[in-house]
């Protein structure tokens, strides 16, 4: 007499498989981060703008000698002598730009190949030298240099425009104490930084740099 088939048990994904399932979900969800990166493109584009436009406010105050520019309290165009220290100042406001500019793409370049998905461009002639070996360690630390080269753009034209007296002494003052800030923090983020490497790390980053050899007993 034949013996019946035992009933099998419907095909259920395997508890492993449903903790797989959830992983890729959660790994996934760094794509939310793109359209962030995306937007810091299009404030990249905006200082784009705002660099041509003082640009030539540069270009013209430099060539006629005199800036024109809205009264706040008539609303009136009044001109004003661009000399040489309205030239300077034109100068540093362009730099600072560039800087936030700068600051900017290791944002959107770093943050997203940290964060989001491998760039892949090993071997491409225009390849960043920070991107072979960039993580988020790395990356807060040039963050925290830029800042602290923005803010020291910022203090110098606080220093140049004090000669003229538009800036008081208290201003000066809480400049440089937040400039002091930002240089601390920006040292406290490499020792950090240099503490938590191991010496094969180490010996990988100079040897990266140039500066030594790969193999750390060497």
């Amino acid at each position: 007499m034949p013996v019946a088939p035992a009933p099998t048990a419907p095909n259920l994904p395997s508890p492993s498989a449903r903790v797989t399932a959830v992983g890729y979900m959660i790994f996934a969800s760094r794509w939310l981060q793109a359209p962030l990166y995306f937007g810091l493109i299009v404030a990249q584009v905006v200082y784009v703008w705002q660099f041509l436009k003082e640009l030539w406010h540069l270009i013209v105050g430099g060539f006629t000698g005199e800036h024109v520019v809205e009264d706040t309290e008539t609303h009136e165009m009044v001109a004003h002598v661009f000399g040489a220290e309205e030239i300077m100042l034109a100068v540093l406001g362009l730099v600072d730009v560039v800087m936030i500019s700068n600051l900017l793409i290791m944002v959107i370049v770093g943050g997203y190949e940290t964060f989001v998905s491998r760039i892949r461009l090993e071997g491409h002639p225009d390849q960043p030298e920070w991107l072979s070996h960039v993580n988020a360690n790395v990356l807060k630390t040039k963050l925290a240099m830029s800042i602290v080269g923005i803010s020291s753009i910022h203090l110098l034209r606080t220093f140049i425009e004090s000669s003229s007296g538009r800036i008081s002494n208290d201003v000066m003052l809480w400049q440089v104490v937040i400039h002091l800030a930002f240089v601390v923090s920006a040292l406290a983020l490499a020792a950090i930084d240099r503490m938590s490497l191991t010496a094969h790390q180490r010996a990988a980053n100079a040897a990266a740099a140039g500066e030594g050899p790969a193999d750390p007993h060497a």
